[in-house]
């Protein structure tokens, strides 16, 4: 019996930011999203059991990105990434982000919030 992988998008505009990220998240199947209008529509097909997503992007903001997921999917699980976690991270959490993920992190970090976001 093998346990069921978890899907873990991953939002944001930085291309080595998401390889960073799939190395750290091998254990677990990842969907990539450049920006905010690509997560929504990935997650509108595949709906991941997490997101990861970036708060500042082109195209579709993260904070823009996940009201529009929370209104496909208000269950839908969000962990916001920034770097500017005290000034995004209230807009973030207004706009329906479950916990936020502060730059720079470490793997155990991720991994603990993606957790955390599945209980």
């Amino acid at each position: 019996m093998g346990l069921i992988m978890r899907s873990v998008m991953i939002v944001d505009d930085e291309t080595a930011m998401r390889e960073i990220l799939k190395i750290m998240l091998k254990d677990y199947k990842v969907l990539e999203a450049s920006n905010g209008r690509e997560a929504v529509e990935i997650y509108k097909k595949e709906k991941p059991d997490v997101v990861l997503m970036d708060m500042m992007m082109p195209v579709m903001s993260g904070i823009d990105a996940v009201k529009e997921i929370k209104k496909i999917d208000p269950n839908a699980k969000i962990v916001a990434i920034t770097a500017y976690a005290s000034s995004k991270g209230e807009k973030a959490l207004e706009a329906g982000v479950n916990l936020i993920l502060k730059k720079p992190f470490t793997r155990r970090e991720v991994i603990k919030v993606i957790e955390e976001s599945l209980k």
